[in-house]
C-alpha cells in the first residue's frame, strides 16, 4: 500500500539513498531541503519538493497540512561537508539544537496534519557506559560532558519527542556510524559502522511495520545488539542501492 510520506532532510546523505526506496515502493514523497538551489533536484529524483526551515513552525505547520502525510520520517541533520572538523564543534550544537526544537516542531505539524506515524533518525553510539553490546532497553548516557554531552541532550530530546507524543505513534531508529555515498567516509569506521543504503532501508521498512521504539540499526558489531532490527523489522546490513 502506498502512503503520503513527508520526508524532512530529503537532500541529505540518507534521504537521497531513500527516495527511490519509496518510490520503488508505491508512495508519495514530499522532500523538505533548506536550500533552494537543491529542490530541483528532488524533483528530478521523483519527490515534490519543498524549502522549508525547520525552526520556522508556523511555516512547518502550513506545509505539512498541505502536503496531508500519512507518515513522516525525520532525517535532519546539519553537518559540514565531509565531516571537516574543524567545523564540527558548531555543527555539534547545530544538529542537538535540530533534534530538539526542530523535532518538536516537526512532531507538532505531524500531529496537526493527522499524520499517525513518524520513524525518525537518532543514533546508536548514545548509551551510557556499561557491559556490551548495548541493547535498546539500556540507558542513553545522559551524563556526558563537553561536546558529548550537547549531543546527548539533542537525541534524548529527540527521541522524547517521537516516542512520547500521542496520538502520533513513533519509532527511532538509531543508527551507527555511516559510511558510503554523501556521508564523508567510504569504508566502516567506528564501533557500529553502517553502511548509508542500509540506513535509508531500515527506514523504508519502519514506514510499513508496527515497530514503536528505538532499534539499534547497524552492520554485526560488539557494541550494539541489532537483534531487534533483524528479528521485527527485517532488516539486512548488506542492502544496497542497485548500481
Amino acid at each position: 500500500m502506498g502512503y503520503r510520506i513527508f520526508l524532512a532532510g530529503a537532500s541529505g546523505a540518507v534521504g537521497r539513498r531513500l527516495i527511490p526506496q519509496l518510490l520503488k515502493a508505491g508512495h508519495q514523497v514530499t522532500g523538505t531541503t533548506r536550500l533552494a538551489a537543491k529542490a530541483e533536484q528532488l524533483r528530478v529524483l521523483g519527490v515534490e519538493p519543498l524549502v522549508i526551515d525547520v525552526f520556522d513552525a508556523n511555516a512547518l505547520l502550513r506545509a505539512m497540512a498541505s502536503s496531508k502525510p500519512d507518515i513522516v520520517i525525520h532525517q535532519l541533520t546539519d553537518l559540514p561537508a565531509g565531516l571537516d572538523p574543524s567545523r564540527m564543534g558548531e555543527a555539534i550544537v547545530r544538529n542537538a539544537s535540530i533534534r530538539d526544537e526542530g523535532t518538536h516542531n516537526l512532531v507538532k505539524a505531524a500531529i496537526a496534519a493527522g499524520a499517525r506515524r513518524m520513524v525518525a533518525q537518532s543514533i546508536a553510539w548514545a548509551y551510557a557506559p556499561g557491559p556490551e553490546p548495548h541493547t535498546e532497553a539500556d540507558p542513553l548516557d545522559s551524563e556526558a560532558q563537553g561536546d558529548r554531552g550537547i549531543s546527548m541532550a539533542g537525541v534524548i530530546a529527540l527521541e522524547k519527542w517521537v516516542l512520547a507524543s500521542p496520538p502520533l505513534a513513533g519509532a527511532v531508529l538509531r543508527y551507527g556510524q555511516l559510511y558510503g555515498p554523501g556521508t564523508g567516509r567510504d569504508a566502516p569506521a567506528g564501533s557500529a559502522p553502517l553502511h548509508v543504503d542500509a540506513a535509508a532501508y531500515a527506514a523504508l521498512l519502519a514506514v510499513d511495520s508496527a515497530l514503536s521504539g528505538a532499534v539499534n540499526v547497524a552492520k554485526a558489531n560488539t557494541y550494539v545488539s541489532t537483534q531487534k532490527a533483524v528479528g521485527e523489522l527485517g532488516w539486512h546490513a548488506d542492502y544496497r542501492l542497485p548500481t
